[in-house]
């Protein structure tokens, strides 16, 4: 059975780091490799070439447990740069328009045996607040240090 946030309506992500392909459709070009995390309408991939929110991308990754390649149709539905506390590198949120029945019989059976994802927090810690201090000190003192 599929697990589903109480908070929304939506799939519950799961976490899964495994290499995929993921190729923009427009040029076929390569703009991700890994698999981050993964629900039954989407997935987050990184790190990620530059790419615009609602462009067209196709992926294939194999499925996490049966070893099944899963080849789904896509649009960017999000972009991560990497900038916000707690983000390390670019990333791109996916969400799922074509799938067919098969693969999402194996991808849901696949992910009733992964755990769920931790909800993610986006704390500032005090360590992180005096460098970033630190930094805005730094940018608006440079011509005054050079």
């Amino acid at each position: 059975m599929l697990s589903w946030s109480s908070q929304s309506r939506r799939p519950i992500r799961h976490t899964a780091h495994i290499s995929c392909q993921v190729v923009r459709e427009r040029d076929f070009r390569l703009v991700a490799d890994r698999v981050v995390n993964l629900s039954l309408n989407g997935m987050l991939v990184g790190p990620a070439d530059p790419v615009l929110t609602g462009e067209k991308i196709i992926v294939s990754f194999p499925s996490p447990i049966k070893g099944k390649w899963i080849d789904a149709e896509a649009k960017v539905t999000r972009v991560l740069h990497g900038r916000r506390p707690g983000e390390y590198r670019r990333s791109l949120g996916l969400e799922f328009e074509h799938l067919d029945a098969e693969s999402r019989a194996v991808l849901q059976e696949c992910l009733e045996r992964i755990p769920p994802t931790p909800p993610g927090t986006r704390r500032v810690t005090p360590d992180a607040r005096r460098i970033e201090e630190a930094l805005k000190w730094s940018r608006r003192n440079a011509a005054r240090l050079a």
